[in-house]
Formats: structure tokens, C-alpha cells, sequence
């Protein structure tokens, strides 16, 4: 990628992910100018050179680490973490969240290097978008009883949902979100959300009502799904394998929005690495869904959104600052 080289700190316990998780950021072009294992270290190469961003394990002081940069010197953050770990440390404002295993580290790094190293560079040149207006709050769609809203996203997904929620009145169809993120951080992510929103925002829950003015987000670890209740819908929440190696995945509730909604769904994919959701939303399109992709010029990631479009499960390609429009016109 042109432009100017990407400076990255690395704070993390294990010397086996600064050692080769360093080792791959350099070999990708880009700058490391710190890989510690302690905060203060951190705070030391930081007073000398900014990085663009931040790789953090939150454990063993990362996230009071974090709290104390976002309150002053705000950077782009990758978290890489044990997926036990406190997600206190989310509500700082994260990019993306990559799941490391207790053990097998250098093997880790090795397996998903592409991918962190993808997640670097969205971060790094992730837009800044401005906000729209959006419609005004006491607006409020028709018909939102009967139809439906399900969103699928990944890399870039934290940030590109802070710009389309908000945006949204409070009157809009129940909608169900899939962000890939592991579990123990979606309930924060849901919190942060709300915090921003007119519509409100919670983490799903087993047999969680979907209605007009509500967002649910699909927990992390456990795979979301839509299911008709009389004139409403519920959503079921439930252990199983991974799909498209994701759980929860996108593909899993997009063909339940097409078994249980048909033609009162709006499907919505956004910007994100894979192909997962792609399928789903085909199946959706030819449920009779209007379904919207997030275009390539706003995406921080454009696979999700290109896999679909190339699948013909797309019916409009819209920015990011249109979505929540789309979804206030056709709900």
C-alpha cells in the first residue's frame, strides 16, 4: 500500500508474540517502533514517537494502559487477547479484537499474520467519516411491526456502526447485528453503543424480543438467529460450530432473517474481511429482502461487501453515511 509508513507499538506479556508478531509487521513495510511487555516501557517509546497504532494485550495493566491513552493522546487500537479477558478495556474505543490461545503463540501468529496485519492497516487508515444528520428523532417509520433489520460486519465494523446507529430515529424496525467479536466484549461494545444512540442498543440474550426501536447485538462465542413469534420476531441464541470459522457468524442469521421474515427483511452487509454473510444474504434477496452492501470507497475492508455483491445478492451499494437512510426508507 502507497503512503506513509505505519508506526506500531506493541504491548504484550508474551515475548513470543513481540518477538513474531514484530517480525511480520516489518516484513508487511511497516514500523516497529516499540514491542514491550510493560506499560511504562510503552509510555516511554510513545513520549518519543506516536505510533499510528496501538497492538494491546488489555491483561497485566494493558487496559488501565488504554484508559490513559484515550483520555489524552487517542490512538487506533488492536486488541490481542485471551478471550477470558475483562472488556472493560472496549469502551476506550477499539478497532478490532483478535482472539490469541493460551498456548501455540508463535503458531498463532504464524496462521493469522495476514489477517492481524490486515486489521493494522485498517486501522491506521480507517476514515473518518462524518456523521449525517439522519432523520429527525420524532420520525418515525411505518410498518415497523412486521419488518426487520439484520446487519452483518467485521473489520472496520466497530467504527462504521458508531456512524450508522446514531443516525437512526427510534421509531426504525427491530434490528439484530452480527459484529465478529469474541465473547466477553459484545456486552461493552452493546453499552458503548447505546450510550450514542437514540434507538436502544443491548447485547442479545436467548429469546430476546425484536421490536420497533430496538437493536440487539449478537454476543460473542454463540452463534444469533431470527425467529418468527406470532407477528414479532425473537431472537435464539445458541452454542454450535463455527460458520465461515466465525461465532457468532453472519451467514447464520441472514438465512434465518430469510426463513422467518421473506420479503419484510432488510439484510445489510458492511465492511469486513471473508465472505461470511455473502450466502445468507443471496438466500435473503431471493426471499424477497431488500438487501444493501456497503460500497468499496467506505469500506475499511471490502470482502463481506464485494463477496455478496459478486454472489448478484445485493439489490443497492450505498456509502457509509446512506445506510442508515436506506434502512429508515425501506423500513
Amino acid at each position: 500500500m502507497s503512503g506513509p509508513v505505519i508506526g506500531v507499538l506493541i504491548l504484550d506479556d508474551s515475548a513470543v508474540v513481540r518477538q513474531h508478531l514484530a517480525a511480520r509487521l516489518r516484513q508487511s513495510g511497516m514500523e516497529v517502533i516499540g514491542a514491550v511487555a510493560d506499560p511504562a516501557f510503552a509510555l516511554e517509546h510513545m513520549s518519543r514517537a506516536r505510533p499510528d497504532v496501538l497492538v494491546v494485550d488489555p491483561g497485566l495493566g494493558g487496559a488501565r494502559f488504554l484508559r490513559q491513552i484515550m483520555a489524552v493522546r487517542p490512538v487506533p487500537v488492536i486488541l490481542c487477547t485471551a478471550p477470558s479477558t475483562d472488556a472493560t478495556a472496549l469502551t476506550a474505543g477499539v478497532s478490532a479484537v483478535i482472539t490469541k490461545p493460551d498456548s501455540g503463540l508463535k503458531a498463532f501468529i504464524d496462521e493469522r499474520s495476514a489477517e492481524i496485519v490486515q486489521a493494522v492497516r485498517a486501522a491506521a487508515h480507517g476514515r473518518r467519516v462524518p456523521r449525517p444528520a439522519g432523520p429527525d428523532a420524532a420520525e418515525v417509520a411505518t410498518g415497523a411491526g412486521d419488518r426487520v433489520v439484520v446487519l452483518g460486519t467485521s473489520t472496520g465494523g466497530t467504527k462504521a456502526l458508531e456512524i450508522v446507529l446514531p443516525a437512526l430515529p427510534r421509531g426504525i424496525p427491530g434490528m439484530v447485528i452480527v459484529q465478529h467479536m469474541p465473547e466477553n466484549f459484545t456486552a461493552a461494545f452493546a453499552h458503548r453503543l447505546d450510550g450514542m444512540c437514540q434507538v436502544d442498543v443491548a447485547e442479545a440474550v436467548n429469546g430476546g424480543e425484536v421490536r420497533p426501536g430496538r437493536v440487539l447485538v449478537a454476543p460473542g462465542g454463540r452463534h444469533t438467529e431470527l425467529v418468527r413469534c406470532g407477528t414479532g420476531y425473537r431472537v435464539r441464541v445458541f452454542d454450535g460450530p463455527p460458520v465461515n470459522r466465525h461465532r457468532p457468524s453472519v451467514d447464520v442469521l441472514f438465512r434465518s432473517a430469510a426463513r422467518a421474515a421473506g420479503a419484510s427483511a432488510i439484510g445489510v452487509i458492511m465492511t469486513g474481511m471473508g465472505d461470511d454473510g455473502a450466502r445468507g444474504l443471496l438466500e435473503m434477496r431471493q426471499a424477497g429482502a431488500f438487501t444493501v452492501a456497503q460500497d468499496a470507497a467506505t469500506c475499511v475492508v471490502h470482502g463481506m461487501p464485494n463477496e455478496a455483491v459478486q454472489l448478484g445478492a445485493v439489490l443497492r451499494e450505498a456509502p457509509l453515511t446512506h445506510i442508515a437512510e436506506m434502512i429508515h426508507r425501506h423500513g
